[in-house]
Parts: C-alpha cells; sequence; structure tokens
C-alpha cells in the first residue's frame, strides 16, 4: 500500500470507530468520501440513477449498525465497498433485474474522467467496457479503476482469488479484441482465434 492510502485508512479506521459509537457526523463524513466512488462502482452493475442512490443508502445504513464489529482484517474501503457490492445485487435481485451487460452506460456513470486525460481515449476506454460483462467490468473497475489488489477484490466479491484472476483474465482478452474493431482496424487472423 502507498502512504497515500496507509493514511486514508486510518482516518477511514478513526471514522468507522466514531459511528461505532454512535457519532453521525463521522457517519456523515464516510457518507462523502465513499459517494462518488460507490457511485462509479455500483453503475457497474445497473444504470439506474435511483437505485444506485438506493443502494449507497442502505449501505450506509449497515455500515452504521456494523461499524462495531469491522476486525480490521482489511482497509475499511475494502469493507464498504464489499457491502455496496451486496446490497446492490440483493436490490437487482428483489426487482428482478439483472446487472447491466452490453447496454450502454451512460455518460455520467462512466469512471471518473481526469482533466489530463485524453477524451477520446477515456470516451473509448468507456465503449470497450461495455462490452464487458457486469462480474469483468466490476473486476476491472475495482483493479484498474480503484486500485484495489486481487486479495482486496476477492474480499469485496466473496468469492476465490482465481475467480477473480479469471474474470480479470476474459476481460483482457475482451478489451484486446474489441478495442480494435472499435479503433476501426481490422482483427488479424490470430486476434480472432483468441477467445
Amino acid at each position: 500500500m502507498k502512504d497515500a492510502d496507509i493514511a486514508a485508512d486510518g482516518s477511514d479506521r478513526l471514522l468507522l470507530r466514531q459511528v461505532a459509537t454512535g457519532d453521525r457526523a463521522a457517519l456523515a463524513t464516510l457518507y462523502r468520501n465513499y459517494h462518488g466512488r460507490l457511485c462509479r462502482f455500483l453503475s457497474r452493475l445497473t444504470q439506474r440513477a435511483d437505485l444506485i442512490e438506493e443502494v449507497i443508502n442502505d449501505c450506509f445504513w449497515i455500515v452504521w449498525q456494523k461499524a462495531g464489529s469491522f476486525h480490521g482484517d482489511s482497509r475499511v474501503s475494502t469493507w464498504i465497498i464489499g457491502i455496496a457490492y451486496r446490497c446492490g445485487l440483493k436490490a437487482l435481485r428483489q426487482r428482478g433485474d439483472e446487472p447491466v451487460d452490453d447496454e450502454s452506460l451512460p455518460d455520467d456513470r462512466v469512471p471518473a474522467f481526469d482533466p489530463g486525460e485524453d477524451r477520446e481515449l477515456h470516451d473509448w476506454l468507456g465503449k470497450a467496457m461495455q462490452h464487458l460483462t457486469a462480474d469483468q467490468r466490476v473486476v476491472v473497475e475495482l483493479v484498474y479503476g480503484v486500485g484495489y489488489t486481487l486479495d482486496d477484490v476477492a474480499a469485496i466479491l466473496q468469492c476465490p482469488v482465481g475467480t477473480v484472476k479469471a474474470r480479470l483474465f476474459h476481460a483482457r482478452v475482451k478489451l484486446r479484441n474489441v478495442m480494435p474493431v472499435l479503433a476501426g482496424e481490422p482483427l488479424t487472423q490470430q486476434e480472432k482465434r483468441v477467445p
């Protein structure tokens, strides 16, 4: 972990301890700190902004209730995003919805745009991500967008590290095959054979 990540986790742990004592201001601070990150992450499961907001609220209700039971086995961010992921899946199941797959994601639901980045490249990557399954998009977002380790992602998704590796592998293969097509380049015979 980088020094900035260690400092952020230390701050989050302090806030979580305060939440465990019933400090609503600490909960509000955590909510503000995580809202944007959770919106981007949950947009990989659903395009419905109303459902994303509901899931975030459900997530923080659980954080409020369970803050005292956080054991510190992972980063606080891993714990919170794991709760949000499970709340998101539960909300989709209750409504009979499926996680988004090949539908286009609206512009405000793609990963955060850094003004220093190439806007065209950002749009191109966003279109390529639409070709991944929801599970693959979530893993790519957590690993490359947020910067979690494979172990952290496995903890968030509550699945074996091997499953995370497989999803990431298949996502990279699919991206490698779809990105040249999006750029208008024909695939070579070798690229066409890769699964």
